[in-house]
């Protein structure tokens, strides 16, 4: 009966880390957005993140008869990205990001985590990623 439980037990364990490692750390998807940087801060109280906020251009409306600009919250987890976006607010720049399914506390409160700078103010860097690390 030992052995059964035992078995039991692990495969519950098995899985419930299988499920907790395909949310939070499974690649989604990666793509590139491009807008204005309305701000990048760096907060939070036990864990200190980087959050950003990049204004697209054009409009879209989640209610009938109402205008909202289309906004893209991020996170960042590198310190040579986050000090390139620290200079770069109010400017026009392009961003690639990784998607995961889920936020973690240590990694930043959006599911959206920029890896890489394109562009800053519409100066292209020969068409290269900044290296992430």
């Amino acid at each position: 009966m030992r052995k059964f439980l035992f078995i039991i037990v692990a495969v519950i364990v098995v899985g419930l880390g299988g499920c907790f490692g395909y949310r939070y750390y499974y690649e989604f998807g990666d793509g590139v957005k491009a807008g204005e940087l309305n701000f990048f801060v760096r907060k939070g109280f036990v864990f200190k993140t980087y959050e950003g906020r990049l204004i697209q251009s054009g409009y879209r409306s989640s209610q009938p008869g109402s205008i909202q600009s289309n906004e893209f919250n991020f996170s960042v987890t590198n310190p040579r990205v986050a000090d390139q976006l620290m200079r770069a607010s109010g400017k026009s720049v392009e961003l690639h990001y990784t998607e995961y399914l889920g936020a973690l506390p240590w990694r930043g409160m959006s599911e959206f985590i920029v890896d890489s700078v394109y562009s800053i103010s519409g100066e292209p860097n020969n068409g290269q990623l900044l290296p992430a690390k």
